[in-house]
């Protein structure tokens, strides 16, 4: 496989409803544990849905006050996140003009809009915080970590829906080959779990209304899903331009090999095989790998009827049966726009460790999902290069190859 274009992962970051980082959010994907829980809240109560997957850890407890309370809560996720993974990455030395962020998300700031438009209504204009507008801004992830690192090389925030997160790594693999930048931190983020968003996903036959069992809510390709359950999360790497991480001798992860990015320009929120397949062909051949070096693949499937049938047709047509699969929203919940980027992690660290996590609650797999889905354990093996896709409403299609 040839290596232009290819670049390196030397850093990772999360915190996920599974850990407050990476390690302990790698950990409990092998270990198929559930951030799925109840809503046990007040302000839940008259909601039609009943669960959701939540961080473990508070964010704003790992930051100064004075600090934290100037922020959305994506963006002290993001920040956290994304200074894990520069120490991961041994905290690169690049001049600021050669260090660029790129961080994605699907709703932005909405906790600070809805809850800043609540202490309006209530009280009035002069009770608004004044740092109402830096919080709620959508590139506000992207913008503090770029202050944060020093980085002068660009702080851009792609906008995708649930595709964001993986979009942003195929934008940060894009500036690095363009020769602009040495090194990019790259992400999503999402946090959004409030009743109003919950409510609204509900309207819209989403979410999955079942509260019975928490943890056996979210089954992608089973026969009896009925939805997917909402998470927030954070999920950031560090890309590198592989001379430069050879030179100072980064420890890498693995290798982002290839990227693509579609628009199936056919339906709002409905998912489009079509579309999907395509940006996979395009992943492959940007990455310069065949169908038959795929032996990883991590799905988008995030539980609602047609999309995971759409994608398994995809997968099918593009790679063909032999692949491991793994979805591993069945553990995280749906994340939004960080979903893609902890996916990308899943399926990077399965290459590096030479484990698949398993997908939760299939215990029926549809017919119809004509798939190799890893179940009830990690499969272990050795792989050559792995699949990641995410896809987002509006048509947003994104595909990844990383190679070990």
């Amino acid at each position: 496989m040839a290596r232009n274009g290819h670049v390196r992962v030397t850093g990772i970051g999360a915190m996920t409803p599974l850990g407050g980082d990476a390690p302990s959010t790698w950990a409990g994907l092998l270990d198929g544990t559930s951030g799925v829980r109840a809503l046990e809240e007040e302000w839940a109560a008259e909601l039609p849905v009943h669960v959701a997957a939540p961080l473990t850890v508070d964010p704003a407890s790992l930051l100064p006050r004075p600090e934290a309370r100037k922020l959305d809560r994506s963006e002290q996720m993001a920040l956290l996140a994304a200074r894990e993974a520069w120490q991961d990455a041994g905290a690169p030395r690049a001049e600021p003009e050669r260090i660029a962020v790129v961080i994605g998300t699907g709703t932005g700031g909405v906790l600070t809009t809805l809850g800043q438009d609540d202490t309006f209504e209530r009280s009035g204009i002069r009770r608004l915080s004044p740092f109402t507008v830096p919080m709620l801004m959508p590139n506000g992830p992207a913008a503090w970590v770029s202050m944060d690192l020093n980085a002068k090389g660009g702080a851009r925030t792609p906008v995708s829906a649930c595709a964001s997160g993986a979009e942003a790594l195929a934008l940060g693999q894009d500036l690095i080959r363009s020769g602009r930048v040495d090194v990019v931190v790259a992400g999503g983020v999402e946090a959004c779990l409030h009743p109003f968003t919950l409510a609204a996903f509900a309207q819209m036959k989403a979410l999955s209304t079942r509260s019975d069992d928490p943890e056996g809510v979210s089954r992608p390709f089973d026969v009896d899903r009925s939805g997917f359950v909402m998470g927030e999360g954070v999920g950031m790497m560090v890309l590198e331009r592989p001379d430069f991480a050879e030179a100072r001798g980064a420890r890498g992860h693995g290798t982002l090999a290839g990227s693509a990015v579609s628009s199936s320009a056919d339906h709002i929120t409905a998912s489009d095989a079509n579309g999907q397949a395509f940006a996979m062909e395009l992943a492959l051949r940007d990455a310069d790998v065949t169908p038959a070096d795929i032996g990883v693949v991590h799905a988008h499937a995030t539980s609602t009827e047609s999309g995971d049938v759409a994608e398994a047709e995809a997968v099918r047509r593009v790679i063909g049966g032999h692949a491991a699969v793994t979805a591993t929203k069945s553990m995280t919940g749906h994340m939004l726009g960080a979903s893609g980027t902890v996916g990308a992690m899943a399926a990077l660290l399965a290459l590096r460790d030479g484990a698949v996590p398993p997908t939760r609650n299939v215990d029926t797999l549809d017919p119809r999902v004509d798939l190799d889905v890893v179940r009830d354990k990690p499969r272990s093996g050795q792989w050559q290069a792995a699949l990641a896709n995410s896809f987002g409403f509006g048509g947003h299609n994104v595909s990844l190859v990383f190679t070990s």
